[in-house]
């Protein structure tokens, strides 16, 4: 959870939206680019967050992009790239009108794969903390087992954690039905290790789903 003097920290998270396509703003007035299209498929599982989000360009604006005030804040924000003869304030505006179109006329939430790699890891947060933090490039280092890292992750996970991973696992395997799309999506998540030898992509996901939701 952000702290409560994070004042811009939704806006934070739409703008790395943007980071996961290229930095690019590539939204009209009339529609919504790459970016701005995974941050709302998202949005719609929460509504609450578009809003936040909305208020926070609307807080942005008003003040000034380039005020003292919030220097600190815009900072730590990603830097989107206006396209030519435009200005970050006016891209921030063109988003809000489409967060508030949203809002007047919510999308249902999508059943379909993510299309970025925000995206993917906005949907399974915790699986990807799984894979990325876990079985990552350094795995063979640190772990001399799957089990062994898995027993870690275990651990040091609540109880809540544990039911979240399991069932965000079955959903991630219901969306990626070849083994290729599972191989390419886990990757996306930070898995960077092969399964145990012998055993599928497929079938270790499902030994893990069923260890972590026992």
């Amino acid at each position: 959870m952000a702290p409560s003097n994070d004042r811009f920290h939704e806006l934070r998270e739409l703008l790395c939206s943007y980071a996961a396509t290229g930095y690019a703003f590539d939204d009209t007035e009339d529609h919504r680019g790459a970016a701005l299209s995974a941050y709302l498929r998202q949005a719609a599982f929460d509504p609450a967050r578009a809003a936040e989000a909305a208020a926070e360009i609307d807080d942005l604006l008003e003040v000034g992009l380039f005020n003292d005030e919030i220097a600190d804040d815009v900072d730590l924000m990603p830097r989107i790239r206006p396209p030519r003869g435009g200005t970050v304030e006016g891209c921030l505006a063109v988003i809000g009108g489409h967060l508030r179109q949203f809002l007047a006329d919510p999308l249902p939430p999508s059943g379909l794969p993510p299309q970025t790699k925000w995206e993917w890891r906005e949907r399974f947060p915790e699986l990807s903390h799984l894979l990325a933090a876990y079985f990552h490039q350094d795995f063979s280092l640190e772990y001399s087992s799957h089990g062994e890292a898995l027993d870690d992750y275990v651990s040091g996970a609540t109880e809540r954690d544990l039911r979240q991973v399991a069932g965000e696992i079955e959903e991630f395997l219901t969306l990626n039905g070849s083994d290729r799309l599972l191989k390419e999506s886990a990757a996306t998540l930070g898995l960077c290790v092969l399964p145990p030898q012998g055993v599928r992509l497929r079938q270790w996901l499902m030994r893990v789903r069923e260890f972590t939701g026992r």
